[in-house]
């Protein structure tokens, strides 16, 4: 059987401050998904666009390190506006949240987030639904 290549996946994060309300799934349309990731434009705009019309607001995004770990990397870095922005970054069952910052003390970019799982569907019982799981 032949290896399925798979690339960084990615999407938004709705909601309001800090809280997430929703993830929304988006196509990575990075000219290399193995290694990159770029949120497809058209979900972007529509995002916006609902928001201006009294839906969620988007306050982060979300994207998987396949081959490395859920930290910033300096690639994330140089693709990171200083604009407070949300990131929850993935790698194999770690998950990780971090705010882009102009001066941040990890990369010069991200300052690191406690991310509190909780008021999610079937989190009641799982022990990652009932603890804060500290950005490594």
């Amino acid at each position: 059987m032949a290896a399925v290549e798979r690339g960084e996946i990615c999407g938004l994060l709705l909601g309001d401050g800090v809280v997430v309300t929703r993830l929304l799934p988006c196509r990575n349309v990075a000219a290399d998904p193995a290694t990159r990731f770029e949120i497809d434009p058209a979900a972007l705009i529509a995002a916006h666009r609902s928001a201006r019309g009294g839906g969620e607001r988007i306050i982060g995004h979300y994207h998987s390190h396949p081959s490395g770990i859920a930290r910033p990397s300096p690639r994330d870095a140089a693709d990171a506006a200083p604009d407070g922005s949300i990131w929850l970054i993935v790698a194999g069952e770690a998950v990780t949240a971090w705010r882009a910052v102009a001066h941040g003390a990890v990369e010069g970019r991200f300052d690191p987030l406690t991310l509190d799982v909780s008021g999610c569907a079937g989190s009641g019982d799982s022990p990652q639904g009932r603890n804060a799981i500290p950005p490594r």
